[in-house]
């Protein structure tokens, strides 16, 4: 099921209107590898408005852990580079045991905003969905480059083929899950291709979700960082040999 519409509340409801109670329930999870550049200010935008962040600093060779540290995330460390998915999964138990209503994934490299987290929970503190997923493509890509575009829309098509689930955003790092849905859906992906993996497990179980509007800030740092079209293939092909494991 998809959301394709943004109500002016929606988009002028900040994340501190919310009840302070509510903001505390939400546990924002955040995979860093080598993010020291900004992974501090990330953490301190985020609690800012939510004050439960965790950071998985991801066997980085850098200060990424000090510097999320220093922004006030609870910070969980993998003494070997594991990769995104498995980082989110290490995340999300710890959210789950802390005791989370709702979990919110977010990038760690400054593209995301944080108004964006309040668009996501809304409707499952609301009750119309367990999983809501963030699309660029009902909101904002802004300063994305005609490459990454093609390559991110030829994504879509590939995993609406593949799992049948009629989304328009795949490799979008925004997205909440209730605890049930949390607890119900597990990520055995290590790296990027978690991603598609995650949209074969969101409509395979079961739960109702739902796609809103986000918007999606490219810089240049975040571009640098971003995949290849080579790293692409390989992300399909380890797809396609979790799919058969």
């Amino acid at each position: 099921m998809t959301d394709q519409s943004l109500n002016t509340k929606e988009q002028n409801d900040p994340a501190g209107a919310w009840p302070l109670e509510a903001r505390g329930r939400v546990h924002v999870v955040i995979a860093a590898y080598n993010e020291s550049a900004c992974v501090e200010d990330v953490v301190r935008r985020v609690r800012g408005c939510y004050p439960h962040v965790v950071v998985v600093d991801d066997g980085s060779q850098d200060d990424t852990a000090d510097r999320a540290l220093a922004g006030g995330a609870v910070v969980l460390r993998h003494p070997l580079n594991r990769g995104q998915g498995a980082a989110l999964q290490t995340g999300i138990d710890f959210a789950l045991s802390r005791g989370a209503a709702y979990i919110v994934t977010f990038d760690s490299d400054g593209q995301h905003c944080v108004e964006d987290i309040e668009r996501l929970v809304g409707p499952i503190h609301r009750g119309e969905a367990d999983i809501v997923l963030g699309s660029r493509f009902l909101g904002e890509a802004i300063d994305i480059s005609w490459r990454r575009h093609l390559l991110l829309k030829g994504g879509v098509l590939f995993t609406r083929l593949m799992s049948g689930a009629r989304v328009t955003d795949v490799h979008n790092g925004l997205r909440a899950f209730s605890r049930r849905a949390a607890g119900r859906i597990r990520i055995t992906l290590d790296r990027m291709a978690h991603a598609s993996e995650l949209i074969d497990l969101v409509h395979k179980c079961g739960l109702p979700y739902r796609e809103v509007p986000v918007r999606i800030l490219y810089t240049d740092y975040s571009r640098a960082k971003g995949q290849r079209g080579l790293a692409s293939i390989r992300i399909v092909l380890h797809y396609l040999l979790g799919r058969i494991s």
